[in-house]
């Protein structure tokens, strides 16, 4: 399966560097969006597992995000906070922090795959990727670096916010979450524009 990933990369090889664009976080009622963009380096040896991040255990993606920062030529991890996605919408938040991972990048890559069916408008050429993360190794490297940093920080809520089990379902929302909702009410890292037609906000 990684050598298929690689292989989809490497057809865009004339072109010049390739980087790889995911998000995690889009469904969650809380905690930020965090947008990822990584460009491996061709001339490296290929990571084995490498693939969709839903598809790996959190363990496996633990151990890849290390081995993803080192051996990548450059990489950029953003954090689109809950009330700038209130404020643009999460599609908005999407495009706006995908913009903002590529142009955080050291290196300018020649062209950006971009998971998903619309990319955002930037200064490097753009190619949306139908499920790229299980299609492209560097979206499938970005989704990894986006889901570890997200989980992470979910983590660290969870430990000054225990009473809302988020280290359980990291923000999504599931029946539980919304019970813990009635009973706590809503912190500022809550998306208000997630909860208003649960009366929350």
């Amino acid at each position: 399966m990684t050598e298929e990933l690689y292989a989809f990369d490497a057809a865009f090889a004339q072109e010049g560097l390739v980087c790889g664009v995911d998000e995690a976080g889009r469904g969650p009622l809380c905690g930020p969006l965090c947008v990822a963009a990584v460009i491996l380096d061709p001339a490296a040896p290929h990571l084995m597992g490498i693939n969709d991040s839903k598809k790996l255990s959190e363990k496996k993606r633990e151990a890849l995000f290390p081995q993803i920062t080192e051996s990548a030529m450059a990489y950029s991890i953003i954090m689109v906070e809950p009330q700038k996605i209130d404020e643009m919408n999460i599609l908005g938040a999407t495009m706006y922090g995908m913009r903002q991972a590529v142009e955080g990048l050291a290196v300018r890559p020649a062209l950006a795959l971009v998971d998903g069916n619309r990319s955002p408008r930037m200064d490097v050429p753009a190619k949306s990727v139908i499920k790229g993360d299980a299609q492209s190794v560097s979206i499938a490297a970005a989704s990894i670096l986006a889901k570890v940093s997200r989980d992470r920080y979910m983590r660290e809520l969870a430990a000054q916010y225990p009473q809302y089990k988020l280290e359980q379902h990291k923000g999504y929302p599931t029946k539980e979450h919304y019970q813990l909702l009635d009973k706590y009410g809503i912190q500022p890292f809550y998306r208000k524009s997630f909860l208003k037609k649960r009366g929350y906000v």
